[in-house]
This record gives C-alpha cells, structure tokens and sequence, in this order.
C-alpha cells in the first residue's frame, strides 16, 4: 500500500495554518520545523538504504512537525516505535498461521500476504494520535482558550 502524497502535505499546510491561530511564535513555529527537519534527514537515510518506504518517511516527518524539536518528539517517535512493533507482530503472526486463519474462513487482505514489508502508516497515526496531548501546539491551544 503507499501512502498519497496528499497526505502528508495537507497536514503540512493545515500545521502553517493551525500554528498561528493556536498561538505559537514564530520561533516555536521554527522549533516544529526543526524536529521535522531532523526526522526527514534520518528518514531519508532509511529510504536511502531501503529500509523505510518512502511514503512513511513523509508521513513520519510530516507528523513529526505537530511536535517539535521537543520531548513531545520523542515520545510520538516512542508511541511509533511500540505500536510498530506491535502491528508488525500481529502481521508476522498472520503469515505464519495464514492457513489455519484460512481454513477458519476469517479474510486477509492480499496486501498483507504479498507485501514483504510492514505498513507503517498504521503505527505513525496511532502513535500521532497517541502523544499528540503532549505536544506544544495541543498545549498552546489550550491555553489560547483560557
């Protein structure tokens, strides 16, 4: 499966939008950039070396904004991390026992079976999801709204 483009860029923009309406200063604002900055480059290598597929290292990166050069990065990158593992579990353990889930009569998607790769899409939402209350523009807002 691959990730549209479209994605990562409409949560780009709706982060330049978003940031100055919940309050963020320009600095902070650069902060945000400067986290996504960083994950882009590690993601990049990754793609480079084959290791990540390009659409994840997009959405990485562009979740990676709404954090911040900030602990909140690192606890998105943690939430990503373990979630990761955890569907990439689930996933191995459907190949492996792909006949008998078969035989049962559950359905398993093609993308799943012919893929040889884990979708990591799935982890970067949740662990987005997950940590988002932590992050420096969810606080902001917040506090534009006392």
């Amino acid at each position: 499966m691959t990730i549209p483009n479209r994605v990562s860029l409409i949560m780009m923009v709706a982060f330049a939008v978003l940031a100055p309406l919940s309050g963020l200063t320009l600095p902070a604002i650069g902060t945000h950039a400067l986290g996504a900055a960083i994950v882009f480059g590690i993601c990049f290598a990754f793609f480079a070396l084959n290791v990540m597929g390009g659409g994840d290292a997009k959405l990485l990166s562009a979740t990676a904004l709404w954090f911040g050069y900030d602990p909140a990065l690192l606890s998105f990158l943690t939430y990503v991390s373990v979630v990761g593992g955890l569907v990439t579990l689930a996933i191995l353990l459907i190949r492996s026992q792909l006949n008998t889930i078969l035989a049962i009569g559950l359905p398993v998607p093609n993308s799943l079976l012919l893929a040889k790769k884990i979708p990591y899409g799935i982890a970067i939402a949740i662990g987005g999801f997950m940590a988002f209350p932590s992050s420096p523009l969810f606080i902001a807002a917040l506090e534009s709204l006392k």
